[in-house]
């Protein structure tokens, strides 16, 4: 049947992605960057992991929606609709902005690249917890002039009396506008002058009430990665039902030497069609010992700018092309011995019915799942794709179907520290206890 690994619904971790203190723990002293701490969206509830992972996805369908049709929300024949963004995410940053410090929560999104936060006078604002912004009250504030070049790469904007003005559109009909400026933003006790931003006054939808605006770590002009003219920047995040936090970090830690552990790299792509995405070459899956018949074609980019595979932290499963997801769907079913269960009442596409038991304490036999991704091959722990709960009965496959664009979604990347190197254009998956950067 193919070599298997052993699930406790007490979640085992593989002892392959256990890390001691090593020297991702020793490098403390921030040289060159900052370290910036993550907090799922959901983790002042009181959920279980299934019940974070239901709602998550809930939130992330919508951006699935989004990220697909992202190609063809680009209305070239007029100058007044703005593309649309996936928008939301799942990981919250706390930063602060101004002269003085003015603190909120933002959206993590690697999916997109504007930074920006509700500000006063506010003709639409939804509710924050933090104060919002004035930048009347800010000595570092300055609005940015229509020439220059944050301006001209804005999808949609204007020259109004106060200079660029911008909107930007999201997935799940959120939308941001407001006037772009120059401010001081600060991290933890690290403070960056003069960062591109969109001071909102008119923010509307729902998709943006966790925190007070957004981050946008895309490819683009416009997002923080660029803005600081970071090569390297990267994430760790914690098990969806970890109490402990996630980091995101910039600059020193990105940058140790990691060959001692013998990190390999993948390419990173760009698509013209898709100039914000970060995009991976995925050339197969294995399940147990078998190598999944999947075309090659599967995930390439297409010449219309359609398909291939991205990279995404605010996506919570990983979606792939239906033809490879039938694949792997009927490989869990014959290596998984125990019912299918058919209700849907999950919400997600392959769940198994569990043994009646008076305890928490069933194990099951789940394959090793392996994604080859060109140049590195990512050996996934039990946790990262198969989730259980004891009280409904199921344990479910935490992947889906998608049509065109596949995405790597957050639970598959739990417990590694994601390293994106701009500069060489590549990306490294290093095994980490996030838990304890």
């Amino acid at each position: 049947m193919g070599f298997l690994a052993l699930l406790f619904i007490t979640l085992y971790i593989s002892p392959a992605f256990s890390t001691s203190r090593n020297a991702l723990l020793e490098e403390k002293n921030l040289q060159k960057g900052f370290q910036i701490t993550l907090k799922h969206v959901d983790s002042d509830g009181n959920f279980t992991k299934f019940e974070r992972l239901q709602r998550a996805m809930k939130r992330g369908k919508k951006r699935l929606h989004m990220l697909t049709v992202f190609t063809a929300s680009t209305d070239s024949t007029s100058d007044v609709k703005s593309p649309i963004y996936p928008g939301n995410g799942e990981f919250l940053m706390q930063l602060s902005v101004g002269t003085p410090l003015v603190s909120y929560s933002a959206i993590m999104d690697t999916g997109s690249d504007l930074i920006w936060t509700q500000c006063k006078p506010c003709k639409q604002c939804f509710d924050q917890s933090t104060p919002i912004f004035d930048p009347k009250k800010s000595s570092s504030f300055s609005s940015l002039p229509c020439s220059s070049n944050l301006c001209e790469a804005l999808p949609a904007s204007s020259c109004g009396t106060n200079g660029c003005e911008y909107l930007y559109t999201y997935g799940d009909y959120s939308s941001t506008q407001g006037i772009m400026a120059y401010e001081t933003f600060t991290f933890g006790n690290v403070s960056i002058p003069n960062v591109g931003f969109g001071c909102g006054e008119d923010n509307e939808g729902s998709g943006f009430s966790q925190g007070g605006g957004l981050v946008g770590l895309g490819r683009g002009p416009l997002s923080l990665v660029s803005q600081l003219d970071e090569p390297k920047f990267s994430y760790c995040l914690t098990s969806i039902d970890d109490t402990k936090s996630s980091k995101l970090l910039m600059g020193s830690l990105p940058n140790l030497d990691t060959s001692k552990s013998s990190t390999k790299t993948t390419p990173l792509f760009k698509n013209p069609s898709n100039p914000s995405f970060y995009y991976l070459d995925l050339e197969g899956i294995t399940i147990g010992d078998t190598l999944l018949p999947i075309k090659e074609s599967t995930f390439k980019i297409n010449d219309d700018g359609s398909g291939g595979m991205i990279i995404d932290s605010g996506t919570t499963i990983t979606y792939l092309e239906k033809s490879a997801f039938d694949l792997v769907k009927k490989e869990f079913i014959s290596h998984v011995k125990l019912p299918v269960d058919d209700s849907g009442s999950t919400g997600l596409d392959l769940c198994f019915t569990l043994p009646s038991s008076n305890t928490n304490d069933i194990n099951i036999e789940v394959p090793k799942l392996i994604f080859h991704f060109k140049g590195l091959d990512v050996d996934l722990p039990g946790e990262n794709y198969i989730i259980a709960d004891s009280s409904l009965g199921v344990a479910c496959l935490a992947m889906g179907s998608s049509s065109g664009m596949s995405i790597f979604g957050n639970v598959q990347q739990q417990n590694l520290l994601v390293l994106y190197d701009l500069e060489k254009e590549t990306m490294s998956f290093i095994p980490t206890d996030c838990s304890e950067l």
